[in-house]
């Protein structure tokens, strides 16, 4: 009997129009499926050439995504087996912190005002999310 393949833990998406070059993207949204759970520790990334293929890029692209997060021990390369999410936990510098934020923000921004969204809307979206949150999290 044939096993069900499982679905991936993550899918990938890229922006042309955000101006952040695809292979950050990538690196982005390795980092946040890591913080919010969805790619846990052992994780396989999906091969360089397969997501190379189903984003539509150079394969150099997705190798240069995987080479930066090997330096910055997000992920390990196991020749013949993968790429995998590293044990090792990351920890951030205030730098790094607020450069990914800085991504988010702008990433979000961008979007948002694409689809006509005004500054002003999107603060009010912020607050109002922001408050849920404490709520849920009995900080209020």
């Amino acid at each position: 009997m044939a096993k069900l393949k499982e679905e991936p833990a993550l899918e990938f998406s890229l922006d042309v129009k955000s101006g952040v070059p695809f292979y950050k993207q990538i690196i982005f949204q390795v980092e946040m499926a890591i913080a919010d759970g969805r790619l846990e520790k052992g994780a396989q990334l999906p091969t360089v050439r397969s997501l190379a293929v189903d984003l539509s890029i150079n394969p150099n692209t997705v190798a240069r995504a995987y080479a930066e997060m090997e330096i910055r021990n997000i992920v390990v390369t196991q020749q013949g087996s993968g790429t995998f999410i590293s044990d090792k936990k990351v920890t951030l510098d205030a730098i790094e912190r607020e450069r990914i934020l800085s991504q988010i923000t702008k990433e979000y921004l961008t979007k948002a005002s694409s689809y006509g969204f005004t500054l002003e809307e999107i603060q009010q979206v912020i607050e109002d999310l922001g408050a849920e949150a404490q709520k849920k999290e009995g900080t209020v």
